[in-house]
């Protein structure tokens, strides 16, 4: 066989056939990645799986390896340096001690995500990223692509692990999602790059703000970007974050979605080497007056859309924008290209209705940017919101402010709905809006409570959920599944 090549350099899928290979951790990506290897490359095989926990059988059994050797902690690194390749699953992070040892040693480490657009290569393929709205933004240009006619393969974080790719018919267009922790150590990015936003996440896993930011900004300017498209808005914290962030030689100026021309100082931050398109800006796609416009023509009323709230509109507008780079025109008229599409779960997701109070699910809010879009997002509509959840470090000082100015009740639950709610107290909410619930199951009766006609109870924590639940979808079904009893 053709060995790997050393740690970082380029490793394709099809490098693998015969090779010893290393997984660290297990997941979804971890066992397609297993699949694709029996299925397309059955000399390959992996040899040694290194967790942090005890593997669960269907966790081995995902493996296809039988044989394979279970590791952990110092073993580990010992076991997988024989490997050829070690193949890391997202949740691993790249920033551990033990990761940084194999590299050292001239182990390759890489991700399954990364094989694959190393051998599809990166035509065709729109990838979506950012703290928050990369789902929906992902899921929307997925729609959209298939309403203009094209084939649409959904990928990464929606839809199906990228390595599946591989057994499937080619599709016209890729809509890739990735976290940062796929970006953290991808060697090739998809044709075009789209971003969303980027606030303060994940610190754990990148071991602070600042290297968060370094891993998510790097999609911009890694090999085979042609085009960059970016969230212009103040609030959406990119362009301040662009200062920093890793660029080509010869940047040039960027182009804004729709025509027209940046701000020169603008055009002066955004040197990314790379033709790049802005939208949320007067210039490109963005939110008017209750209408998406395009270089400042009305194209869509907002109530025609079928998400609720003005961040999401602005998703819409990513979508339409991230196509059009990729040299897809969404047809229009909107609405129509729409039908059908179905929102996706546990964000403002409306699960129940009774007695005039609506029951709002949205779980995948986990950091306060995210839960103030909700809160905008029933405009006139009285809300009682329940929110806390692990404790990440975030600062809910402007989060507060809000529930003080506006009439918003808060049933805040652990871990961070007490330091949430010290903080709406301090910034001047009345002491009658707020309250503590020991958890999810008492918030909601608390909530029942106090609700009125015409009133929304909404789950949008500002947190994750991993202290008390496996991830947001276990807590967004026991949200509904209490909402509804």
């Amino acid at each position: 066989m053709r060995r790997p090549a050393p740690a970082g350099r380029i490793v394709r899928f099809s490098d693998l056939d015969g090779a010893a290979i290393g997984v660290w951790g297990a997941g979804r990506e971890i066992a397609a990645f297993a699949a694709e290897l029996e299925r397309l490359l059955p000399a390959a095989r992996i040899v040694a799986a290194a967790f942090d926990a005890p593997p669960s059988p269907a966790e081995r059994e995902a493996l296809r390896s039988p044989g394979a050797r279970i590791v952990a902690g110092g073993e580990a690194v010992r076991a997988l340096r024989e490997c050829e390749l070690v193949v890391r699953s997202p949740g691993v992070s790249i920033h551990r001690p033990e990761l940084r040892a194999l590299r050292d040693a001239g182990t390759p480490v890489t991700t399954a995500t990364s094989l694959w657009l190393e051998e599809h290569g990166g035509e065709g393929v729109l990838g979506v990223s950012g703290t928050k709205g990369k789902s929906t933004t992902a899921a929307l240009a997925g729609h959209l692509a298939r309403a203009a006619g094209r084939t649409v393969a959904l990928a990464g974080n929606i839809g199906v692990p990228a390595i599946e790719l591989l057994s499937r018919e080619p599709a016209q267009v890729v809509v890739l999602e990735l976290s940062s922790y796929q970006i953290a150590d991808l060697s090739r990015g998809p044709e075009v790059a789209l971003m969303t936003n980027l606030f303060r996440e994940h610190v754990d896993w990148h071991g602070s703000e600042r290297a968060y930011r370094e891993d998510k900004l790097r999609l911009l300017a890694l090999p085979g970007v042609r085009g960059a498209v970016l969230n212009g808005r103040e609030d959406a914290g990119l362009l301040a974050a662009l200062d920093g962030a890793p660029r080509r030689p010869g940047g040039g100026a960027p182009r804004l979605a729709g025509g027209g021309a940046p701000p020169p100082a603008q055009a002066d931050r955004l040197g990314l080497g790379v033709e790049t398109v802005l939208y949320g800006v007067p210039g490109g796609f963005d939110v008017r007056d209750g209408a998406i416009t395009r270089a400042g023509g009305r194209i869509a009323s907002t109530a025609e859309l079928p998400l609720r709230g003005e961040h999401n509109a602005l998703n819409l507008c990513g979508a339409l924008a991230g196509l059009q780079a990729l040299g897809v025109q969404a047809p229009l008229p909107l609405g129509r290209a729409l039908a059908g599409f179905e929102p996706l779960a546990h964000r403002l997701e409306e699960v129940a209705e009774r007695d005039g109070v609506l029951w709002v699910n949205d779980s995948i809010s986990t950091t306060p940017e995210s839960t103030l879009a909700a809160l905008a997002s029933f405009p006139g509509r009285r809300i009682v919101l329940i929110a806390g959840g692990q404790d990440r470090e975030q600062d809910y000082a402007q989060l507060a402010r809000a529930i003080a100015a506006g009439e918003a009740s808060l049933i805040a639950v652990p871990t961070t709905g007490t330091r949430l709610l010290e903080a709406a107290r301090a910034a001047g909410a009345p002491q009658e809006r707020l309250c503590e619930a020991r958890d999810l199951a008492e918030a909601i009766e608390r909530a029942r409570a106090r609700a009125r006609p015409g009133e929304v109870v909404l789950l949008s924590p500002a947190a994750p959920s991993y202290d008390h639940y496996r991830d947001f979808e276990q807590r967004g079904e026991r949200f509904r599944a209490l909402a509804r009893a």
